[in-house]
Order: C-alpha cells, then sequence, then structure tokens
C-alpha cells in the first residue's frame, strides 16, 4: 500500500478526514470494524465506518483503502452509498474494545500474567497487500502511586490523567476480548471524542447500542449530557434519562435549556415528570413548568426563558459584552432585550428590543434606551406555530420576543426552535443516520457510487 504507515494506533485515525483519489474529502473516520478470530489470532481489519458530510455512516472496506496514514485516508473513489449496518461478526474497536478489562496471559516488561489491565487503544499493522490486523494493545496495569511507565502512543490520551502503568504489548499477550459488557467502562471513548461538537458526539451516541449509550452518557459530566442531549431525538432522550439514577437525571435537566429540558419531560408519564420536577432546584424548575402550561406548538410552549435582558440604563458596552457570551446560540445572542427591572423573566414592563447589528453601530458609552426599536410588536404566548414563522419571515428576525398581557417579557421564540416544530417529527433520525442523496445530485457526488459486492469482503 503505497504511503502506508507499518503500524498506526487507531486513535490517531478517530476524526481523520478520507479523501478520494481526487483529492476531494468523502467524510471522516469514525470507528474500525474488525473480525475477532479464534485461537489468539489477531483480528483481522475488515474495514471503517465512514461518517459522510450528510452524516450518513457507511462501510469503507480496507481493500478500497490505498493509502493510510495518521494525518488522511486516501480510498479507490468506490464507496458503498449503502448505510452503514454492523454484523453480528464484526466488532467496531472504539465502541465496543477501548476501556475494557482484559488479563495478561504473559509476563510482560511491568506485568505479570494473570493481572487485570484496561485497554486504552489498540495498533493496527499491515501484514500483505492491503491486509491489516490488530497486533498490539496498549494497556494500564492498576493504578499505582508513582510515574507511569511502558511504551505510549502519543495523542488523545495525554488528556486523561492516569496514575496507573502503561504498557504496550502484543495482542497474543491478552485474553478476555469475549465482548462482556460489564467490563468496559467509557472514559478512553469519550476522550477520543473530546473535541466533538455536541451534534457531532449525538450522532456517535446514536450508533452505538442502548448498553453501550447508557454507559458513556453515564461517564459524561451534566453540562456536556445536557448539550448532547438536545441534539439527539426524542426517543434517545428518553431513554438515557431513564437509564440515570432520579438524582441525575434532575442534574441533567437543569443543565438543559428550560424549553428543551420541558419538550424531553413532555415526552414522559406525567408522574415521571412531576417527580423528576420536584427533584430539580425550584428556581432551576420554575421556568421549566411555566413552558408546560403553554401548547406544544404556541410561542408560550416553543419559547426559551433565557433571552438577553438589560436595562434601559445599559451601556452599548454591557450589552456586547452579553452577547459575547460563547453559551449562547447564535439565535440568542441576535438581540438584546430591554426591560423596567427585574430582568429575570418575566421582568418588568418590556421596552423593546436592539438588535447586535445597531450595537456594532454605536459607541461603546450609548444607553439602550436611547436605540431601543420599540415599534415592533412582541407576540403573545398563545400564538401559533404559522403565525410566529410568517412573523420572523416578514421582519427577517431569528428571534421574536414573547410578551404577556401585563406587557413583561416571558421569554424569546429562536429560529431553531421553530424549526424543530415544523420539520417532520423523525427529522433528527434522518439527520442523525444520514438521509439518501438526491438523485439529482448523484453526478455531481465527490465520489463514485457503488453497489455492494463480494470485494467489500462483508
Amino acid at each position: 500500500m503505497t504511503g502506508a504507515a507499518s503500524r498506526v494506533f487507531v486513535s490517531h485515525l478517530v476524526g481523520v478526514a478520507v479523501f478520494d483519489p481526487n483529492g476531494d474529502q468523502v467524510g471522516r473516520i469514525r470507528d474500525l470494524v474488525v473480525n475477532l478470530r479464534l485461537g489468539g489470532r489477531p483480528p483481522r481489519v475488515a474495514g471503517f465506518a465512514v461518517e459522510l458530510t450528510n452524516k450518513r455512516r457507511v462501510f469503507l472496506p480496507m481493500n478500497r483503502v490505498t493509502s493510510l496514514e495518521s494525518g488522511q485516508v486516501i480510498t479507490t473513489g468506490v464507496i458503498n452509498m449503502r448505510r452503514f449496518e454492523q454484523r453480528s461478526s464484526e466488532t467496531l474497536v472504539l465502541a465496543e474494545l477501548l476501556d475494557r478489562r482484559v488479563q495478561l496471559v504473559t509476563e510482560q516488561a511491568g506485568g505479570a500474567a494473570g493481572d487485570t489491565v484496561t485497554v486504552l487503544d489498540v495498533a493496527i499493522t499491515q501484514v500483505r497487500n492491503r491486509d491489516w490486523e490488530i497486533d498490539k494493545v496498549f494497556v494500564e496495569r492498576g493504578r499505582p502511586s508513582g510515574p507511569t511507565s511502558g511504551t505510549a502512543p502519543t495523542g488523545w490520551w495525554r488528556a486523561v490523567r492516569r496514575k496507573g502503568e502503561t504498557l504496550t504489548v502484543d495482542w497474543s499477550a491478552v485474553t478476555g476480548f469475549g465482548l462482556r459488557e460489564e467490563d468496559q467502562g467509557a472514559a478512553n471513548l469519550l476522550a477520543t471524542f473530546e473535541q466533538l461538537r455536541p451534534a457531532d458526539l449525538a450522532n456517535v451516541l446514536h450508533h452505538l447500542s442502548a448498553k453501550r449509550r447508557s454507559e458513556v452518557a453515564a461517564a459524561l459530566d451534566d453540562e456536556r449530557l445536557a448539550d448532547v442531549m438536545e441534539e439527539l431525538p426524542e426517543d434517545d432522550q428518553v431513554a438515557i434519562l431513564g437509564a440515570l439514577h432520579q438524582e441525575r437525571a434532575a442534574d441533567v435537566l437543569e443543565a438543559m435549556d428550560p424549553d428543551d429540558a420541558a419538550d424531553l419531560l413532555s415526552e414522559l408519564p406525567e408522574h415521571e415528570a412531576e417527580r423528576l420536577l420536584q427533584l430539580m432546584e425550584p428556581q432551576e424548575a420554575a421556568p421549566v413548568r411555566r413552558l408546560l402550561s403553554y401548547g406544544e406548538d404556541t410561542a408560550g410552549g416553543l419559547m426559551t426563558t433565557e433571552p438577553v435582558v438589560l436595562e434601559p440604563d445599559a451601556t452599548v458596552a454591557e450589552a456586547l459584552a452579553r452577547v459575547r457570551n460563547s453559551d449562547l446560540k447564535p439565535a440568542q445572542a441576535a438581540q438584546v432585550y430591554v426591560c423596567r427591572p427585574p430582568t429575570e423573566t418575566p421582568t418588568g414592563r418590556y421596552l423593546g428590543l436592539v438588535h447586535f447589528q445597531r450595537l456594532l453601530r454605536e459607541p461603546p458609552y450609548t444607553l439602550l434606551g436611547a436605540i431601543v426599536d420599540g415599534d415592533l410588536d412582541p407576540l403573545a404566548p398563545a400564538t401559533e406555530l404559522p403565525r410566529i414563522t410568517s412573523y420572523l419571515a416578514t421582519y427577517n428576525m431569528v428571534a421574536a420576543p414573547i410578551v404577556d398581557e401585563r406587557g413583561l417579557l416571558l421569554g424569546a421564540v429562536t429560529v431553531d426552535d421553530v424549526l424543530d416544530h415544523i420539520l417532520p417529527e423523525d427529522w433528527r433520525e434522518s439527520a442523525l443516520h444520514g438521509g439518501p442523496p438526491d438523485e439529482d445530485d448523484l453526478p455531481h457526488a465527490p465520489y463514485p457510487i457503488a453497489e455492494e459486492t463480494a470485494a467489500d469482503g462483508r
């Protein structure tokens, strides 16, 4: 194989771009597919699970890989567009081998036969033309005090603080790769994908088994899990939440945006939702309860209760500092709502809004009260979805203020929440799987579309 490395640690391939012979990017590596073999023989590498730009996962067989390096993977340009379906004889390295507890069967430098070790990574090597197999396993033995030892691959694992000894051993030196899920953690899988955006990590979780998905979700911190949950289909959200201890589930709901938390709770039986609301901090549960009191397809049911709100004597500099907050979604940061105190929803009297483009054009010391736009009528919480969409389209806005009959700001409806409700119910499911390419687009695809053949090795 031209340009191939003699040995590659699998963690180095995660997220690596896949290119066709013309240099056009096809997708990115998300996992390695192998076939375990009897008698301690090293597993044969069948190919890669590749995520295309439309989020569809397809199978790339190794016999169609012409170059394999840590920085890129080059293909023959022929890829089967059929959605990847894992077969019973196949094992996913990242999803099913990392974090597994196995035993040493031979004496190794730093380890004795019978020691239990944790798999941190595996390495593949080329044994003949376009034929690869796992030959090395990078493991951690125990957690004694003092510096770590052993030869280790560089990369993602350094982000994980470890206290045990690490060593690289032959595949034949370990046993216990029968897939006993109770022996598997999630730390190394999470470290492998730690740089992914929430939507991409949601895609990873969606493709894991239910058992593995629950393990990974349990290992994520509350904020990260909340961000990922917001990007998952409702069925996955309900399943993950149901697998958590109730106190942890309440913590995750608190970390979610109130409107997303309300949407999720509305999918649960009423008594379960109420139990979780009672476990939440009262100040966190209050906005969620308010949202649940409105109809699902009304402005009140769609709004976020955490828009950017400032008083009229706040300056442009203060407003710009608030919208720079990286935790804000772009639609939330698009405009500042000016209200009399208090500035927590429901606020004091709503005065109007200032778009961030206006903020950029004004001197930093300008008071918001002097530039507030009070001419645009806000929406009432009972406003239904068709009226909301036409309002946003008519005034070219990405968010709209929601004000009650007393003139108090309750929240804001953002365009992303509107899209969530006007798209088909299964749009997240379709997006995570990757829908089929439009027929009109096929001639312009950067790589040929192939039918499944025996050459796939599957």
